[in-house]
């Protein structure tokens, strides 16, 4: 059965670009993204994880580990990572599983066999500090995933575990949040000042 939000992200250990790792001591109290790619020498997954490269400082403000995975093996990952860091302008540091045996592939439910049986699909995962998994996205074999959105949705999830507030539709860090409707308005004056009273269930305040 697939992962579901709030469900424990599966531990694993398993053979990467960089050596022998367990995803719970290499996340340790970070934010984490696993994302899996189809093969690696493949086009939409070279720009996918040299957009990943280049958004590392962009991971590290927010206390994020990014973690890819494909089927092939070490010594593929490592001879692509050459291309990657080549065609993309970037410098891959974070670690790409090799799974061979398709171990953590089970795990994750990251094979559709409607849509292939022996490769994995485009699955992005967010996992919390807690192991948690906040976030699930599934993409086509044809489309690039879009990072920035990845971003966002952490910056969402970071914000609204902090305070008692959501984030509307388009929101960007920096934008306008809402009230829950759990924090009547007097208690989201004093938390958060001006209260913009749009419908008595839909009220916006300043990000705090």
């Amino acid at each position: 059965m697939s992962l579901r939000l709030g469900d424990i992200a599966p531990d694993f250990t398993a053979d990467t670009s960089l050596g022998r790792l367990n995803l719970y001591d290499y996340l340790d109290d970070s934010w984490g993204v696993l994302f899996s790619h189809p093969a690696d020498f493949t086009p939409v997954c070279t720009t996918e994880l040299g957009k990943t490269a280049a958004l590392k400082e962009e991971f590290a403000k927010r206390n994020v580990k990014a973690i890819a995975i494909s089927v092939d093996g070490v010594e593929s990952h490592n001879k692509w990572i050459e291309d990657i860091n080549e065609t993309q302008e970037v410098s891959v540091q974070f670690p790409i599983i090799a799974d061979e045996d398709k171990n953590v592939a089970g795990l994750y439910d990251m094979i559709h066999p409607n849509s292939s049986e022996t490769v994995t699909v485009r699955s992005v995962f967010v996992i919390d500090p807690n192991k948690k998994v906040r976030l699930t996205l599934t993409y086509p074999a044809s489309t690039g995933r879009n990072f920035n959105e990845i971003i966002r949705v952490i910056d969402s999830l970071q914000l609204t575990d902090q305070h008692k507030l959501a984030t509307p539709a388009n929101w960007k860090n920096g934008d306008d949040c809402i009230v829950t409707p759990a924090v009547d308005t007097v208690k989201a004056q004093e938390l958060f000042g001006e209260v913009n009273i749009v419908k008595p269930y839909l009220r916006y305040v300043k990000q705090p």
